[in-house]
């Protein structure tokens, strides 16, 4: 049975920080800071073990969108406001994927940040935003961020944020070429009485 997501889209903001759905339009900006971090995000991101041919731009925010409408995802853009420019400036991308429903209510996020704007405190807000938006508004009941055991600055949003280190997945994920060990962190929402954004000023 298919799920619809009355949810779908959302905007989230946080101070100077703006959870927004990707779009179509932000094909040139994204791209422009994509290649622009092409060898800081390299180590880190999920690659394909079959080689294929990658989906364009179009294609990626067509299925992106799909599965957030079908409630298995939801695609959102880090966008950060700049007195100096009209709009806020894309800073990075934070998605949540693998939304399961029934009897594991549960999700996993991931997120890029532009190497510029690294080690500003940008990702841990974004993950908290999403983090209660995922409790409180889906009513989920477990949240899960996979990295690599050498990923220090990863490490760190979720050493900030309080999550609880449950061990590595050897060869969990492809990535860059290979088969690579990551780390599981998680929290329920029982360990989040008072919500993300509060565990900030706890844990950081």
């Amino acid at each position: 049975m298919s799920r619809l997501a009355p949810w779908w889209p959302a905007t989230l903001e946080s101070g100077d920080i703006v959870l927004r759905p990707l779009r179509r339009g932000d094909h040139a900006e994204w791209s422009a800071a994509r290649r622009r971090n092409a060898d800081w995000l390299r180590r880190w991101e999920a690659t394909q073990p079959d080689a294929g041919r990658m989906p364009s731009f179009r294609e990626m925010v067509r299925s992106l969108n799909r599965q957030a409408r079908s409630a298995q995802a939801l695609p959102w853009v880090i966008a950060v406001r700049d007195p100096r420019v009209a709009k806020p400036v894309i800073a990075g991308q934070l998605t949540v994927s693998t939304i399961t429903w029934g009897s594991a209510k549960s999700c996993s996020i991931g997120y890029w940040i532009d190497s510029s704007r690294a080690g500003q405190g940008i990702v841990p807000r974004a993950v908290a935003l999403a983090g209660d938006f995922c409790f409180d508004e889906l009513g989920l009941h477990r949240i899960e961020v996979n990295i690599r055991p050498e990923n220090a600055p990863s490490l760190r949003v979720v050493e900030k944020l309080g999550f609880r280190d449950e061990g590595v997945r050897a060869q969990f994920l492809h990535i860059d070429g290979q088969w690579a060990d990551h780390r599981t962190f998680a929290l329920t929402k029982d360990e989040v009485k008072h919500g993300f954004e509060a565990r900030l000023g706890a844990f950081g």
